[in-house]
């Protein structure tokens, strides 16, 4: 039975999950908060398998309990439930640890999916969603002109890539690698020449796009 822990501010939509969730035979909702700052209290608490987590709410918000939690070393497996108009928040939400976005309108049977893959530790992504993400943040620097690598990535530099996802400093990759901070900023910088971006944040949504990590 995989454990959920539902975030949203908005009763309507909380309650629209957990009844479509109680419709699958292995998934139970054992908590819901309607802000963030109960999120970050009970979350810990209750140690969900999986944690579905709205962004925008008032007061403290989705992406401070991402933060939060994972400042911690508390934050489990998160899905972020967002809509079309959230690019800028979702972007952020990947890199401060979230393991994939579904829109809030999905079918039943793709929130299952995608709750069974993130607790498995996969990572989710929808491509529709992507797309309309790499779409938002077009007026910065287009850096996805061709989603074909020149080089294939090495298995230390994948790793490297996950971790990056995870929302992780290169200080704390290169802790979990048993490695030098400058061996990290080193592999980081051949990634980003690798994948054709400039940054860390474009990094990871091309490599989730990709279907790298």
């Amino acid at each position: 039975m995989i454990s959920v822990y539902l975030v949203d501010d908005q009763n309507l939509v909380r309650q629209g999950v957990r009844a479509l969730l109680e419709i699958a035979d292995d998934i139970s909702v054992i908590g819901e908060a309607e802000n963030g700052q109960q999120a970050i209290d009970k979350i810990p608490e209750v140690n969900p398998d999986v944690v579905l987590l709205d962004m925008r709410m008032p007061g403290l918000s989705g992406l401070d309990v991402l933060h939060e939690l994972q400042k911690r070393e508390q934050l489990p497996p998160t899905i972020i439930l967002t809509t079309f108009d959230d690019d800028e928040l979702v972007l952020a939400g990947v890199q401060a640890g979230a393991k994939g976005y579904l829109l809030k309108d999905v079918p039943l049977e793709d929130l299952v999916d995608g709750i069974k893959k993130v607790a498995e530790g996969k990572t989710l992504v929808r491509p529709q969603v992507t797309r309309k993400i790499l779409q938002g943040i077009e007026d910065l620097k287009n850096d996805f002109i061709s989603f074909d690598l020149p080089e294939p990535l090495t298995s230390r530099e994948t790793e490297i890539l996950r971790l990056m996802a995870g929302g992780h400093s290169n200080k704390e990759i290169a802790k979990s690698l048993f490695v030098a901070e400058g061996t990290v900023k080193n592999h980081v910088s051949n990634i980003l020449a690798k994948i054709g971006v400039r940054d860390r944040t474009r990094a990871v949504l091309k490599a989730l796009e990709l279907g790298l990590i």
